[in-house]
């Protein structure tokens, strides 16, 4: 499972998926949008990053989009989704796809260490954050927030987003103002 805000998602959020299915033994990978931000963070639409995500990561085999937050209670949290994917899929052994940037904000997770038990993390390596495993590849230092900030701005966010995303953002008229 790889959950997050996805707002937008970047080419980052892409390279992580891409090097866990060509790295690990994944059969393959859930984008699980965050539906309500546990943290309270204000988020586009579901809908709009939803669909976002399918226009991301439509080119990766054993990649699919899940909309389970959506029917889970509010406030989104990991670990309750979690448990309701575990619940409907029983045979399956979970595991949370993270970036090592996460790592410095697990004290902050609902009970990260039932997280853990239920899905032991997969950690991609992140610029500009602590390296959790220095013998692999760090991917490059791209966020959404400046991928937001870029398009409110008016500044390109070619190599950053797919022109697919770009071209939605565009015409939904996603992150224009503040």
């Amino acid at each position: 499972m790889y959950g997050g805000s996805f707002d937008p998602p970047h080419i980052g959020h892409a390279l992580a998926v891409s090097a866990a299915l060509c790295v690990h033994e994944i059969e393959r990978v859930l984008i699980v949008p965050t539906f309500a931000h546990a943290f309270n963070k204000r988020l586009s639409a579901f809908e709009d990053r939803l669909h976002m995500c399918e226009l991301t990561f439509k080119h990766l085999r054993g990649v699919e989009i899940c909309s389970i937050e959506r029917d889970l209670p509010a406030p989104s949290l990991t670990l309750h989704t979690l448990e309701a994917l575990a619940a409907r899929h029983p045979d399956v052994q979970l595991r949370l796809l993270i970036g090592a940037d996460i790592l410095t904000q697990a004290h902050a997770w609902h009970d990260f260490a039932a997280v853990q038990r239920i899905a032991p993390p997969l950690v991609i390596e992140r610029q500009g954050y602590p390296a959790h495993d220095p013998t692999q590849p760090a991917l490059p230092a791209v966020s959404s927030s400046e991928a937001r900030r870029r398009v409110q701005a008016g500044e390109s966010t070619r190599g950053w987003l797919n022109p697919s995303v770009e071209q939605y953002i565009a015409a939904h008229n996603l992150y224009r103002s503040a």
